[in-house]
């Protein structure tokens, strides 16, 4: 249940990352009601890596949260923002998810 959690929490990380991206483009209202889901997914994120890492080890967790994020704020980049998407970008993510698959699969817990 502790890997559910911190996947959850990755994907809150992805949505207060993409959140301060609409924010950025926006004005006005719209401004603020992104800078609120930013502050709503940051609060969530936290409270379930907090939750996961009372199980999980710490290193690990973190670990795989920031690369969920990561993983996700770059696709999240590529498809929403039109960010680049050449070789390279492409290669190091999968790079880095194998490497949270990894830390899954060598992980006691």
């Amino acid at each position: 249940m502790n890997w559910i959690y911190l996947v959850i929490a990755g994907l809150f990380e992805v949505g207060f990352t993409s959140c301060l991206g609409k924010a950025k483009q926006s004005v006005g209202t719209e401004m603020y009601l992104w800078y609120g889901g930013f502050g709503l997914s940051l609060i969530v994120s936290m409270l379930l890596l907090m939750k996961a890492t009372q199980e999980l080890p710490l290193g690990t967790a973190y670990a795989v949260w920031t690369g969920i994020g990561a993983v996700g704020t770059v696709l999240v980049g590529i498809i929403i923002f039109k960010e680049p998407a050449d070789f390279w970008r492409v290669f190091f993510i999968f790079t880095l998810i194998a490497s949270i698959i990894g830390l899954k699969v060598v992980s006691s817990h």
